[in-house]
């Protein structure tokens, strides 16, 4: 996870006090796995489920499963669900959506991020104030490039162990988060991060 990513979601999760149990879906060992984050450390309980394999040590634990079928967790356990960079892995990913909402408690924290893409055209290639931003615009608009003219900036293939999708933040904003209140979303770095955020009724 970059540590730009990793800021965003902390600075989430901190700006609503965590204090019951926390899960992450796709959660993997160590200092990168979310459940890591400081303003978790009063966090009742702090749980991640993933398909590798079952970790734990003093303060968190990973279980083994399939988050489209989260039948280890009841309904409501949780009061924050984080997910990052894992929907995109998922060739099934709404009935992971699904689950999350299910485990997620009333008032609960529900937190995705997903590579995605924004925009189109030369300015999604480089910085808005940038002069290679008008060479770039100029460039394809005398050589009619097609993919300078209508594309996108995405996050390339990374197979862990398949990469099916990439999503715009309306889709987060929509169909990950519809129904929750309070919903923001926010764009990170270039290629695109999209990560949304609301509260369960």
């Amino acid at each position: 996870m970059t540590p730009a990513v990793y800021r965003v979601f902390e600075s989430i999760c901190a700006a609503a006090p965590i204090t019951g149990a926390v899960l992450e879906v796709g959660a993997v060992p160590g200092p990168d796995s979310l459940l890591k984050m400081p303003c978790l450390r009063n966090a009742a309980q702090r749980v991640g489920i993933n398909l590798d394999k079952a970790w734990a040590d003093d303060d968190s634990k990973i279980v083994q499963g399939n988050a489209n079928h989260m039948d280890c967790f009841a309904d409501g356990q949780f009061d924050a669900v984080l997910c990052n960079a894992t929907l995109e892995h998922d060739p099934y990913f709404w009935k992971t959506i699904t689950e999350i909402h299910r485990v997620s408690a009333s008032g609960a924290l529900i937190v995705i991020g997903v590579p995605g893409f924004a925009g189109m055209g030369p300015g999604t290639f480089v910085e808005s104030k940038s002069m290679w931003r008008w060479m770039l615009a100029a460039f394809a608009k005398v050589t009619k490039n097609d993919v300078l003219q209508a594309g996108t900036v995405t996050l390339g293939e990374h197979l862990f162990p398949g990469d099916y999708y990439r999503f715009s933040e309306q889709a987060v904003r929509d169909i990950f988060l519809g129904g929750l209140h309070d919903v923001s979303t926010a764009k990170v770095m270039n290629p695109p991060r999209i990560i949304g955020w609301g509260r369960k009724a």
